[in-house]
């Protein structure tokens, strides 16, 4: 078993919504692994951090993105920074990853800074970009397709992908 599709990007790229509409297009179903995280955890992704720590919040989501990969035949999305843990990288070079790319501007609007995201805390736009400059190269090297979301409904997104998967 594995992922029809693998959703990855930073915060605010549209992983969870996006994921939900390609899985229903698909007809499979779709898992987020913050979401495992969290309900492993029995608290939310910020509490993790605050209460546990990154390191721990790292582990629990590594846990979240194997077992997703061995078990999910649907689309699986990951959090942001999932893909940076080497071994996760890896694994995913074997995968149908989707990078669902995004600028500064449309990602500010979409989650606001203004939520509970641990790694955007202090100057969140200044933070946000910190994270994208380290991160994109690895978004980039590990897509088989790649999909900028700016100015883009869920749904039209979903039909790019769609329409890159079947090319």
């Amino acid at each position: 078993m594995s992922p029809r599709v693998v959703l990855i990007g930073p915060p605010g790229a549209g992983k969870t919504t996006v994921g939900a509409v390609l899985a229903q297009q698909l007809g499979v179903a779709v898992r987020d692994t913050d979401e495992d995280v969290e309900a492993r955890a029995g608290k939310s992704v910020a509490e993790i951090f605050v209460d546990d720590g990154e390191a721990r919040f790292r582990e629990l989501e590594r846990e979240a993105v194997v077992a997703g990969l061995a078990s999910h035949d649907g689309v699986l999305a990951l959090g942001g920074g999932a893909a940076m843990d080497p071994r996760t990288e890896d694994d995913l070079r074997s995968h149908p990853v989707v990078f669902l790319d995004v600028e500064l501007p449309a990602a500010s609007k979409r989650i606001g800074f203004n939520v509970s995201r641990p790694l955007l805390i202090g100057n969140p736009r200044a933070q946000w970009k910190r994270l994208m400059d380290a991160r994109r190269p690895v978004y980039q090297g590990l897509a088989k397709i790649t999909v900028q979301t700016d100015d883009k409904t869920p749904e039209q997104i979903a039909e790019e992908i769609l329409a890159q998967l079947n090319a």
